[in-house]
């Protein structure tokens, strides 16, 4: 049997690229979803949505110190990646909800580790930091 068969590129066999994707790539696609779950806000908005539908406003009073821009742009990138829905009621005042979907909270179990772990390691960290950086 022929070693190359089942290696893409540099020994790499297939079913490793295809599992991991090509995120060290300038120009992978999963770089734009990284950016987007991972960003400050995002993260943030993953984690307040985890435990419930919210409004927007809702949102911008739970997320502390993010601009309605910022928050109205994380919102739309989350729900074209699949991750937020966006439902808008017909009534006086005008009234949306957003809520993960089932691949939304998945990614937002996820960052929401990270957060955690950030958290709980924060004293090693700070005690980490060098001076001036």
């Amino acid at each position: 049997m022929d070693s190359n068969v089942g290696l893409l590129r540099d020994g790499v066999p297939l079913s490793d690229l295809l599992r991991r994707g090509e995120l060290l790539s300038a120009d992978c696609p999963s770089r734009e979803v990284l950016k987007h779950v991972t960003s400050r806000w995002g993260v943030l908005v993953l984690m307040v949505l985890l435990e419930q539908t919210c409004r927007f406003s809702d949102l911008r009073r739970r997320v502390d110190g993010v601009s309605e821009k910022m928050l109205a742009q994380t919102l739309q990138w989350l729900a074209a990646d699949g991750f937020v829905i966006r439902t808008a009621y017909d009534e006086v005042p005008p009234h949306v909800d957003y809520r993960l979907t089932p691949l939304g909270e998945e990614v937002a179990r996820q960052v929401t580790s990270l957060a955690d772990w950030i958290e709980v390691n924060l004293p090693r960290i700070l005690s980490s930091r060098t001076v001036g950086a």
